[in-house]
């Protein structure tokens, strides 16, 4: 997830750049004074409150504010981050805002400050004065508005060089200069954060085999549910006592235990530069589990991948590896075999359906040799990477 605030005085032209990084980076633009008006618009009950407020000569207050943002971000989980502009305007907002971001499991990447000079904002916005018609683009008017930004944006702005994440550009420079800044800046910031890929197929169309070899291959932790579970049962550990046992009964594993083997997973591994998922999420419970757990740890998924082979295929391969050492539970009968395919079709399909819908799922044709599917699925990750980047 990458989380901005855009920060200038009156006539940087945050406008235009943010306009540049919400398209770039699918972002969701977060406005104080736009949302006051769309709850205000909707008659919700934060905006009649603030409609209250606002008629009777007073400012609206944080604890309004911070709600409206809270609700804001938690209604729009599909968005790759958030860009403040012009939030926090003030030392004590800053303060709100790390509370608030450390509540949804996530941080700010970086303030991005936009630097002009007063008498360079000054010329800007008396020229836009000219045309705009509007009426507080008078030099008066101007110069109050900068003392205001002066005094209380300043220590905000000190808030986040003490913190490490504030970063400067050049407000001065043509648009095309500017973009150029902000893109090495988020840049920079994007290498930090890791890539999620989920590997979607059938039983039999190789996501384990492929999930190893392009974990290995891309430098990525490779989870593996089963894998998991299995190692739990091998050291004798109180989980894989209680994991033992539910098979014995034949029952499944709940995801209480699952998720906190993940939650291990993603803690212990350091230094990495992310996760390929196989064989979860397996159902639309466990699909908003994972999205959890990633936001926890602040990150996010940044690819879905789905490995399609003909079901005839499917039901070929898994009768061939029933007489193999790599068989499987479900592979020794054909009732089996179509019982566990039709589970994934009642289960799985509706979470990879749900992805598509958030993120979009992109289909690989497993038909094929081992290297020629690998191929395929590493030009697709390889592109993730290189626009994540």
């Amino acid at each position: 997830m990458l989380n901005i605030a855009l920060f200038g005085p009156p006539g940087a032209g945050k406008g235009t750049q943010s306009e540049f990084l919400v398209r770039k980076y699918n972002l969701y633009y977060i406005s104080t004074g736009d949302l006051l008006r769309k709850e205000m618009a909707a008659k919700s009950k934060l905006g009649n409150e603030a409609q209250s407020i606002i008629a009777s000569g007073g400012l609206v207050p944080d604890e309004i504010i911070v709600q409206i943002i809270e609700k804001t971000i938690t209604e729009n989980p599909g968005s790759n981050g958030f860009l403040f502009d012009g939030f926090p305007r003030t030392y004590i907002q800053a303060y709100i805002l790390e509370g608030l971001m450390i509540k949804l499991h996530t941080s700010l990447n970086c303030l991005i400050s936009l630097n002009v000079p007063e008498e360079e904002s000054v010329s800007r916005l008396l020229n836009r004065g000219k045309t705009s018609g509007r009426s507080d683009d008078n030099e008066q008017v101007i110069r109050n508005r900068l003392h205001e930004y002066n005094q209380k944006t300043l220590p905000v702005l000190q808030f986040y060089k003490d913190k490490g994440i504030y970063r400067e550009v050049d407000g001065t420079a043509s648009i095309e200069k500017v973009h150029e800044q902000i893109t090495a800046i988020i840049s920079q910031e994007l290498s930090k954060s890791l890539f999620n890929v989920v590997l979607f197929g059938y039983p039999g169309s190789g996501r384990g085999s492929q999930g190893k070899a392009l974990a290995k291959h891309f430098g990525l932790e490779y989870v593996a549910t089963g894998a998991m579970l299995d190692q739990e049962i091998r050291m004798h550990t109180e989980t894989g006592k209680k994991i033992t046992e539910l098979y014995e009964n034949g029952q499944l594993v709940p995801d209480e235990i699952v998720v906190q083997l993940i939650e291990k997973k993603l803690a212990n591994s350091k230094e990495i530069k992310g996760f390929i998922f196989k064989g979860y999420p397996r159902t639309l419970v466990q699909s908003y589990i994972l999205d959890g757990l990633l936001r926890k740890h602040g990150s996010s998924l940044s690819q879905i991948i789905e490995i399609e082979v003909p079901t005839l295929e499917l039901i070929s391969r898994l009768d061939a590896r029933s007489k193999t050492d790599s068989c499987m539970p479900y592979d020794n009968s054909t009732s089996k075999i179509v019982k566990r395919l039709h589970e994934h079709e009642t289960k799985t399909v509706p979470v990879i359906e749900k992805y598509n819908q958030l993120h979009g799922v992109t289909k690989v044709n497993g038909m094929g040799d081992f290297e020629e599917v690998f191929t395929r699925i590493s030009e697709v990750i390889e592109n993730g990477i290189r626009s994540m980047r």
